[in-house]
């Protein structure tokens, strides 16, 4: 099968890992240039088709271009519905998306926020906002776990793998590396349960490699402000 087109970003990148998983569901190939962060995406070639220079993008083999890590992964999935990746029909995408964006806003931003904070990337360290952004994620991850405590599937929106699923493995793994050591993992049983059901799938399980989960969440180790 010829790439349906070319995919720019890096498996350790989220968004990229969830656009490969869904395209390995999907049966699709991509051409998946070599990445270097910080020079490839300030190329003048690149920024001719990208001009925020933002990482993933993709554009397919009729010049459509696409810089959301989202929007691509949506599409990716859209081109192969036998897949089930977008759900079954429009009840089912709209659920997907739900999801979808839901891991984006509601958790994985907490944990950029905080990674940012402990890294100094934000300015002075404050415990205080640490606190705030960890409290702002706990209430999400404890609903997202109720949810999949509910699901007789143990899926998020059918009984079987959709694009919603991958993302919010993706997100969870992410977490699992940051914000939730052992100690958080173990209050969100079902998140991390669904995250080993998700990861193992053949299909996807190159892609997302070794869970890479922490001990200890990301803690500040100098003084606070």
């Amino acid at each position: 099968m010829a790439p349906i087109g070319t995919l720019w970003g890096n498996a350790i990148q989220r968004q990229s890992q969830v656009i490969l998983a869904a395209a390995a569901v999907a049966g699709l190939e991509l051409d998946t240039p070599t990445v270097v962060f910080n020079v490839t995406n300030k190329s003048p070639e690149y920024l001719s088709k990208f001009p925020l220079g933002k990482i993933p993008a993709f554009e397919d083999n009729k010049g459509l271009k696409l810089f959301e890590g989202a929007a691509i992964a949506r599409y990716v999935s859209s081109l192969a519905p036998e897949s089930g990746l977008l759900g079954k029909d429009s009840s089912e995408a709209a659920l997907v998306d739900q999801w979808v964006h839901f891991g984006e806003t509601e958790i994985a931003t907490f944990s950029y926020e905080i990674n940012a904070l402990v890294a100094g990337y934000l300015g002075p360290y404050s415990k205080e906002m640490h606190d705030i952004n960890l409290g702002r994620q706990a209430r999400p991850l404890k609903f997202l776990d109720d949810h999949i405590a509910a699901s007789t599937s143990g899926y998020l929106v059918s009984d079987r793998m959709t694009l919603a699923d991958i993302a919010i493995a993706a997100v969870s793994q992410q977490a699992g590396r940051m914000t939730c050591g052992a100690a958080e993992r173990a209050q969100y049983p079902n998140v991390f349960a669904h995250h080993e059901r998700v990861t193992a799938h053949p299909k996807v399980k190159e892609v997302f490699g070794e869970a890479g989960f922490v001990q200890n969440a990301l803690a500040y180790k100098g003084e606070a402000a």
